[in-house]
């Protein structure tokens, strides 16, 4: 097995490690164990994993991280053959005192203090119900989030990023987003500020709707900010009633961290464009995650963490192809097999890119 690709993101004294691994169905119990001493090693926490495949291999996945604490994301692709496991990506921390947040006994995530920041990471999150309707367990989910938060003395306005995986998404993304919407605006979150945000068509063989994660940043002092940012090449997502910020910068002392939404192939006025030709798409994608980084004076070589989400998953040496021919450097990048948000879209990218002040 190749080795892992660790990247890190020191701040206020802790340190995020971002460890994208290579996957298959014959070596989750390797992953796991090098992982975990790598972790080790570092004195750090896992609180994070996302493991990517098809829907046979759900319950092979759960029996190779059984024993895990952390909460693990196990999402198939709605459109995902079920043939490989595709990708698989932790996220551990050091130097801070984590304190576990609990959903009836479950630990589904983590927060902890530095002098600058409060933060929180939870993942796995789903309806305790999974007979309410799809609409339902989407507001469920968005109150269980509100209600999580509390247990790190954090609002649902605290939310910088979620990453929210909708079982047959092409079937009620409108009416998804039409709940978003709805419970935003009852939250007051567009008098403040929309969360970045990745929405894909990916469940569990649990069967559930909506299994989502975020991440909540609240400020200690004047010294951090946390605001959205734009995209120079495509419409505010609001344009078109989809309630999430093109990007999201984290600014505080010593580090900036740029975490960027779900990405796919929108013209300005918010038009898919590229229909049938997935290279084309890639390229536009790219081109417009490429001036969101360079608008925030980054650059590819920045980026700690990234998913491709792939329609058809026998496509993906068309972005391999992309970031040779464009001279641009090997960044940490998994793989997920997956629908996004419209069906004449193929490919969608998100990414987060550290740089050190």
């Amino acid at each position: 097995m190749n080795q892992l690709n660790i990247a890190e993101y020191p701040h206020g004294g802790a340190t995020v490690y971002f460890v994208t691994v290579p996957a298959s169905e014959e070596n989750l119990p390797e992953v796991l164990r090098l992982v975990e001493t790598e972790m080790e090693q570092r004195n750090a926490t896992i609180v994070l994993q996302y493991l990517f495949g098809g829907r046979q291999f759900y319950q092979q996945g759960l029996s190779a991280f059984d024993k895990v604490e952390w909460p693990l994301m196990l999402l198939q692709g709605d459109a995902c053959s079920g043939m490989n496991v595709t990708g698989c990506q932790f996220v551990a921390v050091s130097g801070a005192d984590l304190r576990p947040v609990m959903d009836q006994g479950r630990t589904v995530g983590y927060w902890y203090e530095t002098s600058d920041i409060r933060c929180c990471l939870l993942g796995d999150i789903r309806a305790d119900n999974l007979q309410l309707s799809r609409s339902d367990q989407v507001y469920a989910v968005f109150e269980k989030m509100e209600k999580l938060l509390r247990q790190a003395n954090l609002e649902f306005y605290d939310i910088a990023r979620t990453w929210l995986y909708l079982n047959r998404l092409l079937e009620w993304y409108d009416d998804f987003n039409a709940v978003r919407t709805r419970f935003f605006r009852e939250r007051g979150i567009f008098d403040r500020m929309v969360p970045a945000s990745t929405g894909i068509g990916a469940g569990s063989a649990a069967g559930e709707a909506i299994v989502s994660a975020l991440l909540a940043v609240r400020p200690k002092h004047d010294g951090v900010k946390v605001f959205s940012v734009p995209s120079p090449l495509q419409c505010p997502a609001l344009d078109y009633k989809s309630s999430f910020a093109r990007a999201v910068e984290i600014q505080q002392p010593g580090s900036r961290f740029l975490t960027i939404s779900g990405t796919a192939s929108i013209e300005p006025y918010g038009s898919t464009v590229h229909i049938d030709d997935t290279a084309g798409q890639i390229d536009l994608t790219m081109r417009v995650v490429d001036e969101i980084l360079k608008s925030r004076c980054m650059h590819w070589n920045d980026v700690v963490r990234a998913i491709a989400y792939f329609k058809d998953v026998r496509e993906t040496g068309l972005l391999e192809s992309y970031l040779r021919d464009n001279g641009i450097p090997d960044f940490p990048i998994a793989v997920s097999h997956a629908d996004v948000c419209r069906d004449d879209l193929l490919f969608e990218i998100e990414l987060d890119a550290v740089v050190m002040v």
